[in-house]
């Protein structure tokens, strides 16, 4: 028997009757969509006649992955499971007939044309233009413009319109705009286009006076007569107070015999109050100047008091006035921009996303086409599906109106099961920012429940209350918070109902760490981008790292579906609102601690310390003379030098820094070897090609990523990546390669799922669809809003340029006060999304001020005080079910079985077999004179230059001193074999040696008159017809002949010898010993090494 919200699914996926579903978080809407997909291709419906819209391509991936595995899945089941699973999906055929149907629904899916329609909105419109281009009067070979290339674009317009006859059009702009980034302009100016399709008058839209101007407002603002006794008034005022010998100075700095518009603005800002007063921007009558100079200034105070009024009356005008010669400003140079755009984007042959939709709408309501293409669609799709319908704008929501237009008109309306369902949840309308309209959600749930029951044909109207995801701790928590918040935020009703309703559960909310001010004094060498470690978002930071670092090892359990289990990194998923410091203080914590992170969901490409490295060594190899590049690239893993080393090369040069390196060559061979060959490439290799020779052919790749850590990767392939797409679209240069590059912000976007058992950080909006076994919400202190529009845009459809706020006509300001009230709303959604990833553990945190009473903090506050939760030590906790003590001791258990006795007895074991070093042989090591109190000191020289010696050739000599001191941790020992193994390996007759092929510390093993010996050759060289065995020997005394080598060494190179002849019977064996205090090799005979080791005597032979 089903439970209810099985039931629920079950009905929701009816292929039978339209349905609009409002689905909770976690309650398993993606599973309904596929079931009902499923349920239609079960109904023989042609999979081409199915469209199924979603928000994301990932979501439509997902979504076809699982279809596809459910009917893979019906193709290889028996026929008693595959009817069960039938049942469950609700589907009542049971005659074999019906399940041959079934088991053919994966290869008939597969093979469907085009595949299954599981597509983006934007994706089906492109497809929908290319199928009509004539009618739609596109070319069929469009392309659809990316960001990128859209910035491009746009700059190149620019760039035009400067140099052009619309110079002029810019220049009015350029003065009103205040903004850092002339670009972000730009680019509203094109998403907000449909603002300035028609020309406006901002002067009515102001309330302004058609025949009003700058000019005629300060005539009204000023009598004329104030240089008359304006000289009085300075005079009292000089007199008087504090406040009035500053309001003096002001005044006496204006010159009100010709007053302009700034002395009016002045006047404004000393004669009226603020916008915090009582009275915001009052005339400040009665209070200005102060009593006794009032008392003083006699008849010139009513003087006084008349222009302090007239400039009160003039401010809404000038307010006004400004505002429309803003606003008209821009669409002028809105209208002029926008045309070439669109001329440019024609003869690029490009579409946006936005003339995607606009085209598509425009196709199927055109008179003169439209007939014929919905004719044509009318006999293609039959079923539309929506999925987060709650994030979709009105422009998509009016395609697919067009799409379900015929479903219930004409004959259409009478003809078969044309359906649409459609799902989504209004708390869950995160997306504004891309257009979304929550508000649009209900309006179209009725207009589409009216249209299909005034045909009568059957729409249902469901919810899925239950959640599979969370713990009734959490839902309950969760609703609790929100209940009584903005319905027109959240919808009117707020509840949730546990599918496993016995799952234990907590809510955590940890005391707010209280925000500090930044010191007024600070230290000029601290760096500007970093916060202290004493701020609030560094010590909420540290918390959190410690607290999942104690948990992971006192191996703290949760219980999940499975089970009750430790936690493990991958557990955590950290949310925040924005990537600011705290985002990033959390990760730098988590490395500090060795904590395995998956790093930031979302990086800039020209932020990543990698990419800016390999920029770098590019811009120098496109300019040698750019010193600074050099500089960072010498700093930089790639070449690897110190701070002293750059320190000497630049301080006090006559050149560049490249002629200086060139002149130390001898200093630094390895790093101008590596910037000699590639400045010799660069005119013949394309940008890519010079990038993978330094990462592959200059070993770059290993030095980043074993500096910067596994995150580098993302950075250096991306930037692969964008020089394949760089060469694609342009004539490859390397100049051109980084103007291209700089002309954009790359976001990388980690995919959340590949990051395996590690911690993971991101933001809210990154996090939609995500899930994990415990959440922690940090960011939830008051924030400071931050409008970046710089375009409003009014219910009519007009577009109007923003001003400040304390200038701000009526109009701009009922808009502003429309978007903070859909901003805090939408907070509010953004918060219920977050709150709903967690599984079993929601642990609440904050940092910094709570003040306000929609602060997620406050929120969570007041929700922790409606649950009833309790305190357990500092924070307080909801909690539901019982939880497993942490780290439990389960007993092992061992099953006994006792052998039976009539097993044969064992046989007797073997004799074991001694095994002898080669320095087991007997004979002295060292000639007389050795100094004895080197004897322990020297064992650890020698293990550590026997180290380096291996393992230094296989790294670039600007890594060596690195290597060095992390093979060798004692400072001294280090500095005495570092020295001595540079001079080793970097002689040329020893060369050979340490080439690529030579093996070292090769094992080696063999039989010795009835005993087994095992040694290591330091150094081993196979060649077809020889082999040389080297052996390094740190000795004091260095003989000067193969004959004073002393008898122990000679011994221990003939079992060398030995084994190895019996390994390699055809090849001539040589042994050496490598002195390594004089950098000498030494051969010695063949016949000299074979003589010592008969003369050798083994533990044995010597025994009593």
């Amino acid at each position: 028997m089903q439970n209810d919200a099985t039931a629920r699914q079950v009905r929701a996926s009816d292929p039978n009757a339209s349905t609009w579903l409002s689905a909770n978080a976690g309650s398993g809407k993606t599973r309904v969509l596929t079931d009902r997909v499923a349920r239609l291709l079960l109904q023989d419906v042609e999979p081409q006649r199915i469209l199924c819209l979603t928000y994301t391509k990932s979501a439509a991936s997902e979504m076809q992955n699982r279809l596809f595995k459910t009917l893979g899945q019906w193709a290889m089941k028996p026929d008693a499971d595959l009817r069960q699973a039938l049942a469950e999906l609700g589907d009542d055929g049971r005659d074999d007939q019906h399940l041959a149907r079934a088991r053919r629904l994966f290869a008939r899916a597969i093979e469907t044309p085009g595949g299954l329609r599981i597509q983006t909105i934007h994706s089906f419109c492109a497809t929908l233009l290319r199928r009509f281009p004539l009618e739609a009067a596109v070319s069929p070979r469009f392309g659809e413009l990316d960001d990128r290339t859209g910035r491009l674009l746009r700059r190149d317009i620019l760039e035009e319109m400067c140099m052009g006859p619309e110079a002029t059009l810019v220049t009015a702009v350029a003065q009103q705009f205040s903004g850092a980034d002339f670009g972000t302009l730009v680019e509203q100016i094109v998403t907000r286009r449909d603002g300035f399709r028609q020309a406006s008058d901002p002067s009515a839209l102001f309330g302004v006076n058609p025949q009003a101007s700058f000019a005629s407002l300060l005539v009204d603002a000023f009598a004329g007569d104030e240089p008359q006794w304006i000289g009085t008034v300075l005079g009292v005022l000089a007199k008087g107070s504090t406040n009035d010998t500053k309001a003096q100075a002001r005044l006496a700095a204006l010159d009100l015999s010709a007053p302009d518009l700034t002395t009016l603005i002045e006047l404004e800002r000393l004669f009226l109050f603020g916008e915090d007063a009582k009275e915001p921007f009052g005339a400040k009558i009665g209070t200005f100047p102060t009593k006794p100079s009032r008392i003083a200034l006699g008849p010139d105070l009513a003087r006084l008091e008349s222009l302090m009024q007239r400039v009160e009356a003039a401010r809404p005008q000038r307010i006004a006035l400004q505002a429309a010669t803003r606003t008209a400003a821009l669409q002028h140079f809105a209208q002029a921009f926008l045309a070439l755009y669109e001329a440019r984007k024609a003869q690029r042959n490009f579409l946006d996303f936005d003339d995607l939709i606009a085209k598509a709408t425009r196709l199927v309501t055109n008179p003169s086409v439209a007939a014929w293409v919905l004719y044509k669609l009318d006999g293609g799709i039959d079923h539309v599906l929506v999925d987060e319908a709650q994030d979709t704008s009105p422009g998509q929501w009016r395609v697919i109106e067009l799409l379900t237009a015929e479903f219930t008109a004409g004959e259409s309306a009478h003809l078969g099961d044309r359906t649409i369902f459609v799902v989504g949840d209004q708390k869950q309308s995160i997306y504004s920012f891309q257009g979304a309209d929550v508000a649009a959600f209900d309006a179209k749930h009725a207009a589409f429940e009216h249209r299909f029951k005034t045909v009568e044909k059957p729409f249902q109207s469901l919810k899925l209350a239950h959640s599979f995801r969370s713990s009734p701790a959490i839902l309950g928590f969760v609703d609790a918070a929100l209940r009584d918040l903005d319905a027109s935020a959240l919808g009117p009703d707020i509840a949730h109902i546990a599918f496993q309703s016995a799952l234990p559960g907590r809510v955590d909310l940890w005391p707010l760490i209280e925000g500090e001010k930044d010191p007024v004094d600070k230290n000029f060498e601290d760096p500007v981008d970093l916060i202290r470690p004493t701020h609030h978002a560094a010590q909420l930071a540290e918390r959190i790292a410690t607290e999942m670092d104690g948990m992971l090892r006192d191996g703290v359990q949760i219980v999940t579906r499975d089970g009750a289990r430790p936690v493990h990194p991958g557990d955590f998923l950290i949310l925040v609102q924005r990537r600011s410091a705290l985002f990033t203080e959390i990760i730098r914590a988590c490395k500090k601690r060795g904590l395995p992170i998956a790093g930031a969901d979302r990086l800039k490409l020209g932020a990543e310390l990698a990419v800016k490295d390999l920029l770098a060594l590019l811009a120098f190899l496109d300019t040698p003379e750019d010193s600074l590049s050099l500089a960072a690239v010498m700093r930089s893993p790639i070449l690897g030098l110190s701070e002293p080393d750059l320190y000497r090369l630049a301080h006090g040069r006559t050149g560049t820094l490249w002629d200086s390196l060139r002149l130390h060559q001898t200093r630094f061979p390895a790093a101008v070897d590596l910037l000699t060959d590639l400045r010799g490439q660069v005119d013949f290799l394309r940008p890519f090609d010079l990038l993978e020779r330094v990462l592959i052919r200059h070993d770059g790749r290993r030095r980043l990523v074993t500096r910067l850590g596994d995150e580098a990767e993302d950075g250096i392939d991306e930037l692969l990546n964008q020089a394949l797409a760089y060469e694609r679209g342009e004539i490859p240069s390397l100049t051109g390669f980084l103007i291209w590059l700089d002309a954009d912000q790359i976001d990388i976007k980690r995919q959340a799922e590949a990051s395996g058992h590690r911690i993971r950080v991101m933001t809210v909006h990154g996090a939609k669809g995500l899930e994990s076994e415990i959440v922690i919400l940090p960011d939830t202190a008051d924030h400071q809003g931050n409008d970046r529009d710089e375009i409003y845009v009014t219910p009519d459809g007009t577009a109007l340029w923003k001003t400040a706020t304390a200038e701000s006509p009526p109009l701009i300001a009922s808009l502003r006060t429309a978007k903070s009230r859909r901003e805090a709303e939408e907070n509010l959604r953004l918060l219920y999304v977050a709150m709903t990833r967690a599984r079993t553990w929601l642990i609440i945190c904050g940092a910094g001020t709570v003040s306000q009473p929609a602060s997620w903090y406050a929120i969570a506050s007041a929700g922790m005080a409606q649950v009833g939760a309790l305190p357990v030590g500092q924070c307080l906790r909801h909690e539901f079910g019982v939880w497993p003590d942490a780290n439990p001791m389960t007993p092992a258990t061992t099953t006994v079985r006792r052998a039976p006795l009539n097993l044969p007895a064992p046989p007797d074991p073997l004799p074991p077999v001694a095994v002898l070093n080669p320095s087991d042989l007997g004979g002295a090591k060292a000639l007389p004179g050795e100094p004895v109190s080197e004897a322990q000191s020297g064992i650890a020289r020698g293990i550590a230059i026997h180290a380096l010696l291996q393992h230094l050739p296989q790294y670039p000599q600007a890594d060596w001193p690195h290597i060095c001191a992390f093979l060798v941790p004692d400072e001294t020992l280090c500095a005495d074999v570092t020295e001595e193994a540079h001079a080793i390996l970097t002689k040329p007759s020893l060369a050979l040696l340490f080439s690529p092929g030579t093996l070292a510390e090769v094992a080696i093993t063999g039989a010795l008159r009835d005993r087994r010996v095992y040694g290591a050759v330091d150094r081993l060289i196979i060649t077809d017809t020889t082999i040389l065995a080297v052996d390094y020997k740190s000795n004091w005394i260095i003989p000067t002949t193969a004959d004073q080598v002393p008898e122990g060494l000679l011994r221990q190179l003939g079992a060398y010898h030995h084994l190895l002849s019996a390994l390699y019977p055809t090849h001539r064996i040589d042994t050496a010993i490598l002195w390594t205090r004089s950098a000498t090799l030494m051969p010695i005979d063949a016949a000299i090494v074979r003589a010592a080791l008969q003369r050798a005597a083994t533990p044995e032979d010597t025994a009593p």
